[in-house]
């Protein structure tokens, strides 16, 4: 007799993720860490819930039980940081975040006795340092990035010789955002239980906006206000720390201050950053009559994009590659001879406007645009509309172009519109 493979809650989980344009290949460490993060039960509850944000009582629907009960499990996952809970007229509107950045940095940011924060932190540095799969989908899958590197504003010079957007700097984002927290740091707090964290500060990581309210309102990351932001952004540049945050023009949900040995994104950018660069609107131009060699600019460069080549004369100059730097204003800063000063960058990137228009974007460039529009597997009819959706995305590039030409242009506005709350 053949045997049957019985699907478990955390199989069909693993299928929700996945139709987010930013998910989580299978891995059997990917199912530890959630049996870690999720019972069984919060595991099958999960997998059913919408892409779309969603009140309790669409949960109660497709959960089948009354609106009390969907909304004290929704309540109890929001309190873990598994969902993100925000207030939208009077009424709590709930949303499944993406495992990074999401539910896995929320799990570490604040110390907690409910789970093994040590074995957890062992097993995401496993799947997400030792394996490759997650983080070089995350990096190479698709043009349109999770994040953008913000310049070290300290580092632009005070003329007027180059025009700064204003979401271009993060302490824009710090005076524009209706609510602000800081918490642990996950990367280094993940890396502190490994015993490889480095003694930059761990208190540092910025949520903002709904993000900010939600972990605010559940303990997982503390409030602060205007002033003490711009503290904390000021105490990330002495210690050569990189602003990472979220690709997005308006409402910026996060900015993480990130060193190159412990971050997750820019260790993921060592790896794979050449296949598809990330960086800011500036890059670091080098003044070779200047320079001396001294190698500071080499020693705090976070992605080891910076090194020392002999002139024509056999003298140590530095050299910036390029072609992976992030464009951070580090080494600009760490320049005594003033021989670095921040230029155009020659290659412009497109931000998305919001999360919404970012998600779009990533879900048509990873072929899942399909799960935004059909966003409800319980009728089979829209399962064969994804289906047939599914199968024009992955047509070759051409006719996958003249397949989607009107969706992509035609019906965007109106996909955007739905995907809203």
């Amino acid at each position: 007799m053949a045997h049957r493979t019985v699907r478990s809650s955390y199989d069909r989980l693993v299928d929700r993720l996945n139709r987010f344009p930013q998910g989580a290949p299978p891995s059997s460490l990917l199912f530890d860490i959630l049996r870690m993060l999720f019972s069984e039960r919060e595991a099958e509850l999960a997998s059913m819930l919408p892409i779309k944000p969603f009140g309790a009582d669409k949960a109660a629907r497709i959960w089948r039980m009354t609106v009390a009960e969907a909304r004290a499990a929704l309540d109890e996952l929001a309190s873990r940081g598994i969902l993100v809970d925000s207030e939208q007229e009077g009424e709590l509107i709930y949303t499944l975040p993406p495992p990074m950045a999401g539910f896995f940095e929320f799990s570490l940011m604040r110390v907690r006795g409910d789970i093994d924060q040590k074995l957890l932190s062992e097993l995401f540095y496993q799947y997400l340092n030792v394996e490759e799969a997650f983080i070089k989908a995350l990096f190479v899958d698709g043009e349109t990035q999770l994040g953008r590197i913000f310049v070290n504003e300290d580092s632009l010079p005070e003329d007027d010789s180059l025009t700064v957007l204003e979401y271009e700097r993060a302490s824009e984002v710090i005076r524009t955002a209706s609510h602000r927290a800081v918490g642990i740091c996950y990367c280094r707090h993940k890396m502190d239980h490994l015993k490889r964290s480095c003694d930059t500060p761990l208190d540092i990581c910025m949520t903002f906006n709904t993000v900010a309210s939600s972990l605010i309102r559940h303990g997982i990351a503390r409030t602060v206000d205007e002033r003490e932001s711009l503290d904390l952004l000021g105490q990330a540049r002495e210690h050569n720390l990189v602003q990472f945050g979220e690709n997005v023009r308006r409402d910026v949900s996060f900015i993480c201050n990130c060193c190159g040995c412990c971050c997750e994104a820019l260790l993921g950018y060592k790896r794979f950053g050449s296949m598809r660069p990330i960086h800011t609107h500036y890059l670091p131009e080098i003044d070779g009559s200047t320079c001396n060699g001294c190698g500071r600019c080499v020693a705090v460069c976070p992605i080891d994009a910076i090194s020392l080549d002999g002139d024509d004369h056999g003298e140590k100059r530095a050299r910036i590659d390029e072609t992976v730097c992030l464009g951070c204003g580090v080494c600009q800063r760490n320049c005594s001879r003033g021989s670095i000063r921040m230029v155009p960058h020659p290659q412009r990137l497109i931000t998305p406007v919001d999360s919404v228009h970012r998600v779009v974007l990533m879900a048509i460039e990873r072929g899942t645009l399909q799960h935004l529009i059909f966003d409800n597997h319980a009728l089979r009819s829209h399962r064969a509309l994804a289906a047939i959706l599914g199968v024009i995305l992955r047509l070759p590039p051409l006719k996958q172009a003249l397949a989607s030409r009107q969706m992509k242009s035609r019906y965007l506005e109106y996909l955007i519109s739905r995907f809203k709350p």
